[in-house]
């Protein structure tokens, strides 16, 4: 299990927006303006999140899974399964949510009785089956889960999304990859619709103009900062290919084994072939790859994006697709770059077999900022980069998705209940707190050199493009996420450590 008992960091992201006034750069103009509560507030998520009369723009409910960090490994699967059931009953809240606009209109108590009372009823039955679950595996389930049942509306005037319920439980850690300084402006909903192909995004306010973003907006990353005194300066580079193979699903075998669909969103695979839902650790690990080296088996995924032009894609009927909101052509990236690198302060140590990394957030929008890990950029422009905002890139320039991973692990599990407490970010002076160790730090950087520009037009965003999201999540920028499932072998694992705290450069 993942210890339950280290220091907790509030990435420097939040700190600079919440309660703060953030800098948003949409429509043309400048605007200064206070979108995000405090995540560590007392319910800030719901003062910010009242329905009211006023049109609810989606759903936001707290993140169970996130609380969850002691599950008996026996538990674990019988426990992912409810959570992906409480994720489906968002996403049928939200889908009645954007049909019955009509009947909201005429009556203001429509969205509190008739979707989110009904919500909170299905939630607090599946709730009590995950309880029965832990504790019948001879764990201890958290007091009270039933009082994360309870679900918010929130308005299209509060462009921020809420910041979920109980975000400072201690399960929280680190935030983005550099904690530099962002322009993480709000998001506005506004009209009677939330945009997009399939009617629930993006919006115009999604987009930024590279050129308006700030030189220097971001800190290095870590692994490229200046070392101190006894770092490991090398790297490892692995080539793995841009999905040729046009591997999808709309599975996620970490943090939803067994369930399909559990992501509800399309994600592309590099790497180990055999990634879906139902792959065991010996799957993987017997899977074919599509890296160069065949020592290299891990698993690398992230949501697909789609250029929202009016066509369809294959599945556009399919659960994951169309069913769930994620409309619009799949576009590959014309390269991907996965680079392992080291520590500043310290020399690295072999990542275990199946060991398991998350980074980011698919659920930012509503649950705030502790865990989003988003880098947005053009090439030529990747000294500016943005977090909440998709860039709108010059003729000649393609998009850029970059991700730096968790680096620290706890020297025991590959994995957590929640996924992320066996892992951490390095400090700001790049040492492991808590006893943690450095590992082979994953960067990943995708270019997509096929996608054109948006148009901005009367406030209106004409053939955005957009990541997959879960439905509720609106597809705002702030949810990209990255997953990661090591399986070098030990002789290619040996080398990319000792490659890497020798400062040489290998591949």
């Amino acid at each position: 299990m993942g210890r339950n008992t280290r220091k907790r960091r509030t990435p420097l992201a939040t700190k600079v927006i919440a309660g703060a006034a953030a800098l948003a750069i949409g429509g043309g103009g400048l605007v200064w303006a206070n979108f995000y509560a405090s995540a560590h507030e007392e319910n800030g998520g719901h003062n910010a999140t009242k329905s009211g009369g006023t049109r609810v723009a989606t759903i936001n409910c707290p993140d169970v899974g996130q609380k969850l960090t002691r599950v008996p490994r026996k538990a674990r699967w019988g426990v992912a399964r409810e959570l992906a059931r409480l994720d489906r009953q968002i996403t049928d809240a939200y889908t009645r949510l954007a049909e019955t606009r009509q009947a909201q209109a005429g009556d203001a108590s429509y969205v509190d009785n008739a979707i989110l009372a009904p919500l909170k009823d299905k939630r607090a039955a599946t709730l009590d089956r995950i309880g029965i679950n832990i504790n019948r595996a001879g764990g201890q389930a958290p007091r009270d889960l039933g009082r994360f049942a309870r679900c918010q509306g929130v308005p299209a005037e509060q462009p921020g999304g809420g910041q979920g319920d109980g975000q400072d439980d201690g399960q929280n850690n680190g935030g983005g990859q550099n904690d530099g300084g962002q322009n993480d402006g709000g998001q506005d909903n506004g009209g009677q619709d939330n945009g997009g192909q399939a009617g629930n995004g993006p919006v115009a306010d999604d987009f930024i103009r590279i050129e308006d973003v700030p030189p220097n907006s971001r800190n290095l990353p870590n692994g490229l900062a200046a070392n101190g005194d006894g770092g490991s300066t090398g790297s490892f580079t692995t080539e793995c290919g841009t999905n040729e193979n046009a591997l999808r699903n709309s599975d996620n075998v970490i943090a939803a084994p067994g369930v399909s669909n559990g992501a509800q969103h399309q994600h592309d695979y590099v790497g180990n072939q055999a990634n879906n839902a139902f792959a065991s650790d010996e799957d993987l690990a017997n899977g074919e790859t599509s890296c160069q080296n065949q020592g290299d088996r891990s698993t690398y995924f992230w949501p697909v994006l789609r250029i929202q032009d009016g066509t369809q894609d294959i599945d556009q009927g399919q659960p994951g697709g169309g069913q769930d909101g994620n409309v619009g052509k799949i576009v590959a990236p014309t390269d991907v770059e996965l680079k392992f690198v080291g520590n500043r302060t310290s020399d690295v140590v072999a990542m275990p077999r199946a060991l398991r990394i998350i980074t980011g957030d698919a659920k930012s929008f509503t649950n705030g900022l502790n865990n989003a890990n988003t880098a947005w950029s053009c090439t030529g422009f990747e000294d500016r980069q943005v977090t909440d905002k998709y860039p709108i890139c010059p003729e000649g320039s393609g998009v850029v998705r970059t991700t730096n991973f968790q680096s620290c692990w706890d020297g025991q599990n590959t994995d957590s209940a929640n996924h992320r407490t066996h892992m951490d970010f390095v400090e700001a002076d790049g040492t492991c707190s808590n006893g943690f160790q450095a590992v082979p730090q994953l960067q990943v950087r995708l270019v997509y050199d096929n996608i054109p520009a948006p148009q901005i037009v009367n406030g209106q965003v004409v053939n955005p493009f957009a990541l997959d999201s879960f439905p509720e999540q609106l597809h705002k920028p702030i949810t990209d996420h990255n997953d990661f499932i090591n399986f070098f072998d030990e002789d290619l694992m040996n080398e990319m450590v000792e490659c890497i705290n020798s400062g040489r450069d290998c591949q």
